[in-house]
């Protein structure tokens, strides 16, 4: 145990023959994961990283012999350009990235200062994208070569879905396959119902709310949609949306029905889950609800579902129904509040690798 821990600068192990490769200082990883982003808006970025999500068999499950010829010939022909197009118009153009990008840099630098003040330079904080680049696979080697012999990985997904938190799981396996030292690793289970992650939400909301000349009739929490197909097979994301509901309208102090649940980015001929955001937003405003709030749970970054699906479709479905004013709550990004849900869920699931800094 000595040989493997007692290294001298140079990298080498004190006891290892001189012609012994260089070892790195042993290191603990967070590895934090997000659900992806293309590299351009042009076609062929757009293309390549449609190509990738759409062929997840966790994401569409349809038989690969009936389902890869609709998609390469038909869907990936057109879709590159609308979706093309409605990435462009939320471009992070100064710094040639999605917003989601930005984002996740953003919150993985804050939770890298988090975790130094927290636990010492022995841990290193990274983060990759379950499709397009950084690749889990990239991140992983680099995480391993710098030393790291134990990994903890984080899906950013409050709620678990098998087309989210599994995927990103199944991925980072995979990656683990490749290496020849593989570290002991850990994944962490969802944490929508922990109370700093209900706290930051409630203070989302509080915020917006303070900033509002008269308060909305009713809060949409509206979360990423799945078919319904999945729930009925045992996905418990449905369940664990609506209790984040439910916690969240509780730590607000309201009463039932000041917060409805509701399901976006319908995708394909089946049913998904029910009630449809843009159906619904319709529906409140011919009911007279003229002012309503919507925020997204499920997201831990704003991205083309919040900045583009939910500010533009679902905004113009609820204006061009009668409502008069629209509030987008934004997610929780790198909110103080939101890091330190995060760091909070870490230190959990760091239990017995590492003791926190005195």
């Amino acid at each position: 145990m000595k040989d493997q821990i007692d290294r001298p600068g140079d990298g080498r192990l004190v006891h290892a023959p001189a012609d012994h490769p260089p070892v790195a200082r042993p290191r603990i990883g967070i590895l934090v994961a997000n659900l992806g982003t293309p590299d351009g808006y042009d076609y062929w970025p757009m293309r390549r990283y449609l190509s990738e999500f759409l062929s997840d068999k966790r994401v569409i499950d349809y038989p690969s012999w009936k389902w890869q010829p609709l998609l390469q010939l038909i869907i990936l022909s057109k879709r590159p350009f609308t979706s093309g197009a409605n990435y462009r118009s939320i471009w992070n153009h100064e710094e040639g990235e999605s917003p989601l990008m930005t984002i996740t840099k953003a919150q993985v630098a804050k939770l890298r200062e988090a975790a130094a003040a927290r636990f010492g330079d022995g841990v290193m904080v990274e983060f990759c994208m379950r499709y397009g680049n950084p690749s889990t696979a990239s991140v992983v080697r680099r995480m391993v070569a710098a030393g790291c012999e134990k990994i903890l990985f984080l899906p950013l997904y409050p709620q678990y879905a098998g087309a989210t938190s599994a995927t990103a799981n199944d991925e980072f396996f995979r990656a683990l396959m490749d290496e020849k030292r593989q570290p002991a690793v850990r994944t962490t289970p969802e944490y929508f119902d922990h109370p700093l992650y209900i706290e930051a939400l409630a203070q989302s909301v509080e915020r917006a709310y303070a900033g509002l000349d008269q308060k909305p009739d009713v809060l949409v929490a509206s979360y990423h949609g799945m078919p319904k197909r999945y729930l009925m097979e045992g996905d418990p994301y449905h369940c664990q949306c609506q209790k984040t509901s439910r916690l969240l309208r509780e730590r607000l102090g309201w009463g039932e029905g000041a917060i409805d649940t509701t399901f976006q980015s319908v995708f394909g001929p089946e049913e998904w889950l029910r009630p449809y955001t843009v159906e619904h937003v319709a529906e409140l405003a011919k009911a007279g609800k003229k002012r309503i709030a919507v925020i997204s749970p499920a997201f831990s970054a704003d991205c083309i579902e919040t900045l583009e699906e939910i500010q533009g479709e679902i905004r113009e479905a609820f204006e061009h129904a009668g409502g008069e004013s629209f509030t987008y709550i934004p997610c929780l990004n790198d909110d103080d509040a939101h890091i330190a849900a995060l760091m909070a869920v870490i230190t959990d699931n760091l239990s017995g690798w590492i003791a926190r800094q005195m």
